[in-house]
């Protein structure tokens, strides 16, 4: 399969340059169009604009401000559908906790890519509990970018997917705001205003946001099952010394983000899905997520020259979290996790019973666990970046360096309830903070890389190679010192040392035709669990960019060889929540991504209408035959496809744009997968069914400040399921109208 895949991307030469060239009517837009060679980065971005991430040698993907504000979706999923290579299962139905793969890595948590905003690690604690709990607001977003490929050497500490990168407002160069609000179907509203300014010494950029809903399920007591959320952005920059020779700035970032939502994670039997999907049983009733996220940066850049860059980025990001959710039934003194009776609810009736509130129940009967989490992390990154030309040849260094320290401390408690035959919940013994789980993990981690860039002719080289010193702990203090006193204290810890090489190339034909492709080392931390080994795979990509008249594309192949893929025992996918990760032995996973774009208006008509089409096929194999306790792997026999990876994806977008309005259309595909490795055909109780889905967007511009939008979420009202974790099957979110205004000045 892979000699086939690299074959067929050498002939067919079609794919993703759907990276087209945007009219940029604004000079200071991040999306300007600028000559590759005289770019110098700074280290809140990966590319900048879509011309660089057109021309670099690896895969990558970058989705414009102009992109992003054709539907202002709030659902991160819905945005990152268009990318080809991302695999997203959904949870909630509005993107609050998502899981994304890039290129067949596990997508439970996003655990497995690297994730940034403004070029720093987002996730609570990247390295020591990477499952990403917390997730940047994307309604509050300026620009995605998304890398794969060979010189993703740059980003870590996961490398074999990707990185995404999510760029929020920058400072404007002159006095300007925006001020957006919208209200539509169960209750959902959104206030977003944002006001900034500067001039040459003093920049500034002030913003909020707020948006909620009621939820689309319903619980028998009728109480909100949806959620609020809160986000606040300051940025201030000034230019030091402006009449010096040499450029120096200083810019401070302030986030603050707070959520409240009536989420849970106990969905439904097949059976009662197949009734009223959008139902939850009453032992949920008391399920709450809370959430509090803040992040400080302080970054100098120094410009010695236009061509010689040293910018350097201290970081702290805060995050604190207490979900409150059902855990696990007991009937008869026989404890069973929710999933488990979610799985095989004909056998455990009894459980079942007192899940969906028809019994009136003993004492003691549902566990519901206070998951009471805090978060820290924090380092500092330098990224120096220098370039020259000599005669015909034009050479770019690239060198970084990070230290970075960040941890999880759990300290949760159960709290016991009974429930009566009318759904009502009363506390029967309150759990003591701290009897549940009384654990600190940290990692500290030293992280570096040297990247080389040579242009030659019509060929691009891009050498690199990136190193990973990392130190994992735990400290246990035990359920019965809740003072931690360290009396019952265990330790154990883990360490690593990493090299992970490189290597791109890009052959330009002409204009209009390139060939590109490279080879890499994917890498992802293991756990604090002494001796245990790194997740490591060889991947390999080759593709081609092309234009040909109003048409643009890429297409890719890429083949990820795993030596030991390893997966975690999640909560989220079913498992118990230890977070214990285990070797899950050798891997293959190969595909293929392709974009193309088409203008159908003709030149120099005053209507334009682009569309586009992406479409990704993964396929994945087990090596090796293992057995695991966690719910999203099962048993494994070798040739088993991995779960929650679909074969087929694809996604279309149609706009119609005019000077007074424009109207988008887009519609995805996401093909069936299967929830627990296995192969041949999937048996209904471990699949997840294909869903087609259309949402569509217009707006008005009433004049050159003012806009009116309008927005419908599932056009076709489709009902489907999104996946059956964390315990039992999910809806995706229904038919939805919205409608706002939006001003800018």
């Amino acid at each position: 399969m892979k000699r086939t895949l690299l074959t067929i991307s050498i002939l067919l030469t079609m794919g993703l340059s759907a990276q087209k060239k945007e009219k940029n009517n604004d000079a200071s837009s991040l999306d300007s169009i600028q000559k590759l060679d005289e770019i110098v980065l700074s280290t809140s971005m990966i590319f900048g604009n879509k011309y660089v991430a057109k021309h670099r040698t690896g895969s990558a993907y970058y989705l414009s401000p102009k992109e992003l504000q054709k539907f202002s979706f709030t659902d991160v999923n819905r945005v990152l559908r268009s990318v080809p290579g991302v695999t997203i299962y959904e949870e909630d139905g509005f993107g609050l906790r998502p899981n994304i793969s890039l290129r067949g890595t596990s997508p439970e948590r996003s655990s497995k890519i690297t994730l940034m905003e403004d070029g720093v690690l987002i996730a609570p604690a990247p390295y020591s509990a990477s499952s990403a709990y917390y997730f940047p607001t994307i309604a509050r977003m300026e620009a995605v970018e998304v890398l794969k490929g060979s010189s993703q050497v740059q980003f870590g500490p996961s490398t074999t997917g990707g990185a995404i990168n999510m760029i929020s407002a920058q400072i404007p160069s002159k006095f300007s705001g925006k001020i957006s609000a919208s209200y539509g179907s169960f209750n959902s509203n959104q206030l977003h205003a944002k006001i900034g300014g500067g001039s040459s010494s003093f920049g500034y950029m002030l913003e909020y946001l707020n948006y909620g809903s009621d939820g689309f399920k319903t619980l028998p007591s009728g109480k909100n099952t949806g959620f609020n959320k809160n986000d606040f952005v300051a940025k201030f920059k000034i230019n030091l010394f402006p009449n010096a020779a040499i450029k120096q700035s200083l810019k401070f970032k302030f986030q603050y983000a707070d959520e409240v939502g009536n989420e849970t994670y106990l969905g439904l039997s097949q059976a009662d899905f197949n009734v009223n999907p959008f139902s939850r049983y009453s032992a949920s009733n008391n399920d709450k997520m809370t959430t509090d996220h803040s992040q400080y940066m302080l970054t100098h850049k120094l410009d010695f020259s236009k061509n010689f860059r040293v910018t350097t980025t201290a970081y702290q990001n805060n995050f604190s979290r207490n979900w409150y959710k059902l855990n696990d039934v007991t009937f008869n003194g026989e404890k069973k996790s929710i999933a488990n009776v979610l799985e095989d609810p004909i056998t455990l009736s009894n459980h079942f019973s007192i899940l969906n509130g028809v019994v009136n129940s003993e004492a003691d009967a549902l566990g519901v666990k206070a998951n009471n989490r805090k978060y820290y992390s924090q380092g500092i990154q330098t990224k120096l970046d220098y370039h020259w030309y000599k005669g015909d040849l034009f050479h770019d260094i690239e060198i970084g360096f990070r230290y970075h320290y960040d941890e999880e401390d759990r300290f949760q408690w159960v709290d016991k309830y009974s429930i009566s035959n009318s759904g009502d919940l009363n506390l029967t013994t309150a759990g003591v903070p701290g009897t549940n789980a009384n654990r600190i993990a940290s990692a500290k981690a030293f992280a570096s890389y040297i990247t080389y860039k040579l242009k030659i002719d019509n060929w691009t080289f891009t050498p690199g190679v990136r190193f990973e010193n990392i130190l994992l702990q735990r400290e246990d203090f035990g359920k019965n010192d809740i003072t931690r006193t360290g009396v019952d204290l265990a330790t154990r810890e883990n360490s690593v040392n990493v090299f992970i090489p490189g290597m791109g190339a890009n052959y330009k034909f002409n204009n209009d035709f390139s060939l590109f492709g490279g080879i890499h080392k994917g890498f992802s931390p293991p756990g604090n669990q002494d001796g245990q080994e790194s997740e490591e795979s060889v991947n390999y990509e080759l593709g081609t960019r092309f234009n040909l008249g109003k048409l643009t594309g890429e297409f890719v192949g890429f083949f990820n060889d795993y030596s030991n893929l390893l997966g975690s025992d999640l909560a989220a996918t079913g498992g118990t929540g230890s977070l214990e990760q285990f070797n899950a032995g050798e891997v293959n996973v190969n595909g293929i991504e392709v974009l193309l774009n088409y203008n159908l208006a003709k030149e120099g008509s005053k209507i334009s209408m682009p569309i586009s089409f992406g479409y990704t096929f993964t396929n994945s194999e087990f090596q090796n035959s293992f057995d695991s306790s966690d719910g999203l792997w099962g048993t494994v026999a070798v040739g088993d496809e991995m779960p929650y990876i679909p074969k087929h994806q694809f996604n279309a977008a149609l706009s119609l744009e005019y000077s007074s309005f424009e109207i988008n259309l887009n519609a995805r595909y996401n093909g069936e997968f299967r929830t627990l490795a296995g192969t041949g055909n999937i048996s209904e109780n471990e699949k997840v069914s294909s869903n087609f889905i259309v949402d569509i967007s217009g707006k008005y511009y009433v004049n050159k400040k003012l806009r009116l939008t309008a927005n419908i979420i599932n056009l076709l009202d489709n009902t489907y399921a999104v996946s059956r974790v964390p315990a039992g099957l999910r809806p995706g979110h229904p038919f939805g109208l919205y409608a706002g205004a939006e001003f800018s000045f």
